[in-house]
């Protein structure tokens, strides 16, 4: 649909058609959000330039959230930037604060909550030259696919001492015959079949769709067997009935297959959460997509990002059936607001994402191998250049600019494609 400057991202056959100039509302953020948004946006307003030749330009379109939308119109998250986000189903964000007092846990989590954004997807892959505690961080290449919407984000609690916890507490142990302390708090986690098999789903297609080896369920279901456990039973049944052809199950291997994975086929397997944490550190390479529910992915999506040298260099998005927001995965880190000093590469990566979703991939290519090359070259912001050898430490602008000299120096005619 076209307005008076751009057209609408719309949904055909259950298809994203992306217009040549697409209408992306953007939230530039809290704290350091508006220095990494200024770099991000020349970088990918360069990508697309030099990927497409003046063929395809994304028109971009301020929506408010957080201390910005509050100053101006009294609201954290007016009901605007949600319609904004529905309507051109393609958005970005910078890191947004939490609200000091009551009324509103978190921005993000309301956000993705009000849009049903129930997948957050991480990709996790080592760039070279980044700084890394791994001897071999190479071989961390990983997509975590989290529950967005449930578990621990359900926000089901009360606390120690109060009337609700008390009247709870008096019910689980007269009613149901459990053994509670009268002092406790009280916390609940709902976790439903539909919440767990359309993550499941998601990162399943993803699996197919890519070419990726093995999706694996990260679950406690060990001890939290009608939750965790349910999630990870719920998401073999989701793998049998929707893609039976095309997964196979590491039971399947050893019983029918001989020990050895079928050509063209994903394996589905799971790990109890605890060993999961270690397996990715001892032997990465037998990871490639992740499954987990809310809190365990939460818990994994940082954890591996400091493989790869930390939440700077973590991209995410999070999906519905129809919208996508991609954001920085990193706080708002205040103190260095304005200082034009901090790393904007999770958001620029998140731009990637972004780009891709979009189906324009070469663009997304190019800022990947401008960012790449920028930093093998060692020309880094202050957090990457303390932990280098030889490092040249730049500002964030600088460092947007010197990506863009990148991406100049590597446009040729074998990225321009024709309009279509």
């Amino acid at each position: 649909m076209r307005e008076d400057n751009g057209e609408r991202i719309t949904y055909e056959g259950g298809r994203l058609v992306v217009p040549a100039r697409p209408i992306v509302p953007f939230i530039e953020g809290d704290g350091i959000g508006p220095d990494i948004w200024r770099a991000t946006r020349r970088v990918v307003d360069a990508a697309v330039t030099a990927a497409y030749g003046g063929q395809r330009e994304i028109v971009w379109r301020e929506v408010l959230a957080g201390e910005k939308a509050y100053q101006q119109t009294g609201e954290w998250l007016p009901s605007a930037t949600l319609d904004a986000f529905r309507t051109y189903k393609v958005g970005i964000k910078g890191p947004l604060t939490t609200p000091v007092g009551g009324g509103i846990r978190s921005l993000n989590v309301l956000i993705r909550q009000a849009l049903d954004l129930y997948a957050c997807v991480r990709p996790v892959r080592y760039i070279p030259g980044v700084p890394s505690p791994m001897r071999e961080p190479e071989k961390v290449n990983m997509v975590i696919f989290r529950e967005n919407t449930e578990d621990v984000y359900a926000g089901i609690e009360w606390p120690s001492g109060s009337p609700e916890a008390k009247r709870l507490i008096e019910f689980l142990n007269q009613e149901l015959h459990q053994s509670v302390d009268m002092s406790a708090g009280i916390g609940i986690k709902p976790m439903t079949q539909r919440g767990s098999q359309r993550l499941v789903r998601r990162a399943i297609q993803y699996a197919v769709s890519q070419g990726r080896r093995s999706v694996t369920l990260m679950h406690k279901g060990n001890i939290m067997k009608f939750t965790e456990g349910a999630f990870r039973d719920w998401g073999y049944e989701v793998a049998t009935r929707e893609f039976g052809d095309r997964v196979v199950s590491e039971d399947q291997i050893a019983k029918e297959y001989g020990g050895a994975v079928p050509e063209g086929r994903v394996v589905i397997k799971d790990r109890i959460a605890d060993i999961t944490f270690q397996q990715v550190l001892l032997r990465p390479s037998e990871f490639d997509v992740i499954a987990a529910p809310n809190l365990n992915g939460d818990y994994l999506s940082d954890a591996l990002a400091a493989q790869v040298g930390g939440v700077g260099m973590a991209p995410g998005s999070n999906l519905s059936d129809d919208v996508a927001v991609f954001e920085a995965t990193h706080g708002t880190a205040p103190k260095y607001a304005n200082l034009d000093v901090v790393n904007p590469s999770s958001l620029i990566l998140s731009s990637v994402m972004m780009l891709e979703h979009m189906g324009w991939h070469e663009a997304a290519r190019a800022i990947d191998e401008a960012l790449a090359h920028t930093i093998a070259r060692k020309v880094v912001t202050y957090d990457l250049a303390r932990q280098m050898d030889g490092a040249q430490v730049v500002k964030t602008s600088e460092f947007a600019s010197a990506i863009i000299d990148a991406l100049k120096d590597g446009a040729s005619s074998e990225i321009v494609t024709k309009e279509g």
